[in-house]
C-alpha cells in the first residue's frame, strides 16, 4: 500500500522491514531457517506486512513480538502462529492500560499515512499465542537457533532475541538510538538496568533495534548499562526523575 515499508537485507537469510513514514520508525526482522521463518515484531499494522514477508520466504512463519505494544503487534493479525511472554498476556486480552482513542492518536501523530487509511478502524491486536516463551527458551528455525531473553524494563514481558552463531542481538525497545521510554507506569527503571547488564554481557557483533537508526554498535550496550548504573548511584533511577540526554541516546524516567 503506497510504499509504506522499506526493505533491507542483512544477509541471505535475514531481512529488515521498516516503517519510516511513521515517527517511531519501527523495524521488524525476518529470520529464515531451513525449516521455518521467524518474524520479530510485526509493526503498526497500518499496511499489510505479510505481503512483504512472503517476498523473502516460502517457509511457515511464526511471529514473535519484543513486547505487546501497538507499534510492535499491529501486523499480528496476519500471523495466527505467534509467541508471547506470560507477563503481557493480559494486554492481548483487553487489559492494555491505554485507551483505543489514545492509541489511535499515537498512530496518526507525525505520520505520512497511506492514501485511504482510516484510523477510526484501527484496532489494538488481541489474541491467544500458540506458545508462551520464557527466558532462555530456544526457537529452532532449522539451522538457526534463536534464544529468547526476558529483558523487562520498558515493559514487563519485554523480550530480546539472541543468535549466538551470528552474534546478532535484536533489542526491541530496550536499546535504540533516541529517547528510551521508562516513565510509563508499566515500565520499571531498575529492571531496565538489570536487563541492560544481561545483554551487555553477551559477545554481540551486531545490534538490531526496533526503532530509528540501524547504525547501532554493540559498544552502546555497555555505555547504556554504565549510565544507568550512574543514575542509580545518584538516586535518580526511578519514575519522575525526568529526561536525560547523552548525545546519541537518552532516557525518560
Amino acid at each position: 500500500m503506497d510504499n509504506w515499508f522499506t526493505l533491507d537485507r542483512v544477509d541471505d537469510n535475514t531481512y529488515i522491514i521498516s516503517e519510516y513514514r511513521h515517527w517511531e520508525e519501527t523495524h521488524c526482522y525476518l529470520l529464515n531457517g531451513s525449516e521455518r521463518s521467524l518474524l520479530i515484531d510485526t509493526g503498526l499494522g497500518i499496511s499489510n506486512i505479510y505481503d512483504e514477508v512472503i517476498k523473502f520466504t516460502n517457509k511457515p512463519i511464526t511471529a514473535v513480538a519484543t513486547h505487546i505494544h501497538w507499534d510492535h503487534i499491529g501486523g499480528h493479525k496476519y500471523f495466527p502462529n505467534f509467541y508471547a511472554h506470560a507477563a503481557e498476556l493480559d494486554w492481548l486480552n483487553g487489559k492494555f492500560p491505554l485507551s483505543m482513542e489514545t492509541i489511535r492518536e499515537m498512530v496518526v501523530d507525525r505520520c505520512d499515512l497511506p492514501d485511504g487509511f482510516d484510523v477510526g478502524s484501527y484496532e489494538f491486536f488481541q489474541g491467544t499465542p500458540t506458545r508462551i516463551v520464557a527466558d532462555h527458551d530456544m526457537i529452532d528455525l532449522g539451522g538457526r537457533q534463536i534464544e529468547v531473553l526476558h529483558t523487562p524494563g520498558h515493559s514487563p514481558g519485554h523480550l530480546c532475541f539472541w543468535e549466538k552463531d551470528t552474534g546478532y542481538l535484536f533489542t526491541g525497545d530496550l536499546v535504540y538510538k533516541d529517547v528510551l521510554f521508562a516513565y510509563y507506569p508499566s515500565t520499571d527503571p531498575e529492571a531496565y538496568l538489570t536487563s541492560l547488564k544481561k545483554v551487555a554481557s553477551l559477545p554481540v557483533k551486531r545490534v538490531f533495534p526496533a526503532h530509528h537508526s540501524l547504525d547501532v554498535q554493540s559498544e552502546i550496550l555497555c555505555r547504556m548499562r554504565d549510565t544507568l548504573e550512574q543514575l542509580k548511584t545518584a538516586g535518580k533511577l526511578h519514575h519522575g526523575s525526568g529526561k536525560f540526554d547523552y548525545g546519541d541516546w537518552g532516557i525518560w524516567l
